[in-house]
């Protein structure tokens, strides 16, 4: 299987990795382009892969084809490379925003189009995607490219209707957990802790609370409750978070990812 990348950033990156990690394929089965020379020579070194100054050779060739630019280019990228695209080529597209009928229409003809939306912490394998595909697209191939995106972490099949929610709840609230680190940590600071130590625990902190959750399965308001003693400190903690809206800020901004995700 011949899987060519067009945009080698992070995000490829993390792709490529996880592929190569899980034996998914192997590096001589990889191609990709990018815009610089530097990036060009980075990930040949680092991942082994075929690497392309042209977009079209890229896409000519490819039997996947992931198209790893940002948004805002992509319609350029598509007409640049649609004519190089084969009947058969499965095209993977992890562009904020682009829906699957907006894919179709740049490419001007029926294409094979899988839709994904995974989010940055896939370059540490502990990624989260959401994926969805258009009715050319078999069983087979739905399945083939789930298993290319679990390769960094989790990916789920759902419903295109619900992607700006993956966004939301998934690609882009990374940002705000790194907020609510970094303001713990700050908090911890003030309270006359190092700031490195102070990162350490804010950090581990998160990271132990999401891994509880999960392996446990329990709902988040009932391992909050665990923690909240009657009259003790967290719960004065939680009283004065709800008294500035924590939960309804949150939920605002996410809803505000969801708008201008279909604004895009």
């Amino acid at each position: 299987m011949e899987i060519g990348f067009i945009g080698l950033g992070n995000m490829a990156q993390a792709i490529i990795g996880g592929m190569l990690e899980k034996g998914i394929v192997t590096a001589k089965n990889i191609s990709g382009s990018a815009k610089t020379q530097k990036t060009l020579e980075t990930v040949q070194k680092t991942y082994g892969i075929e690497v392309k100054t042209s977009n079209v050779a890229v896409a000519a060739e490819a039997q996947i084809l992931i198209l790893a630019v940002k948004p805002q280019f992509l319609q350029s990228v598509i007409v640049e490379i649609r004519d190089a695209v084969q009947p058969d080529t499965l095209v993977i597209s992890i562009a904020a925003g682009k829906t699957l009928c907006w894919l179709e229409e740049a490419f001007g003809r029926k294409v094979k189009l899988v839709r994904c939306m995974p989010n940055t912490p896939a370059l540490v394998g502990e990624g989260c995607t959401g994926v969805c595909a258009n009715g050319a697209v078999s069983e087979e191939e739905i399945n083939y490219s789930l298993r290319l995106m679990q390769s960094f972490g989790k990916a789920s099949l759902v419903e295109e209707r619900l992607m700006d929610a993956v966004g939301a709840v998934s690609g882009s609230s990374p940002a705000y957990v790194f907020l609510f680190i970094e303001a713990m940590a700050d908090a911890a600071v003030a309270a006359g802790m190092p700031r490195a130590q102070a990162y350490e625990f804010a950090t581990q902190a998160v990271y132990g609370s999401a891994k509880l959750m999960l392996e446990t399965g329990k709902h988040p308001g009932e391992l909050k409750d665990m923690v909240c003693s009657p009259g003790g400190t967290t719960i004065e903690g939680v009283r004065v978070l709800e008294e500035k809206g924590f939960r309804g800020a949150v939920m605002g901004a996410l809803l505000a990812v969801v708008k201008r995700s279909r604004e895009l």
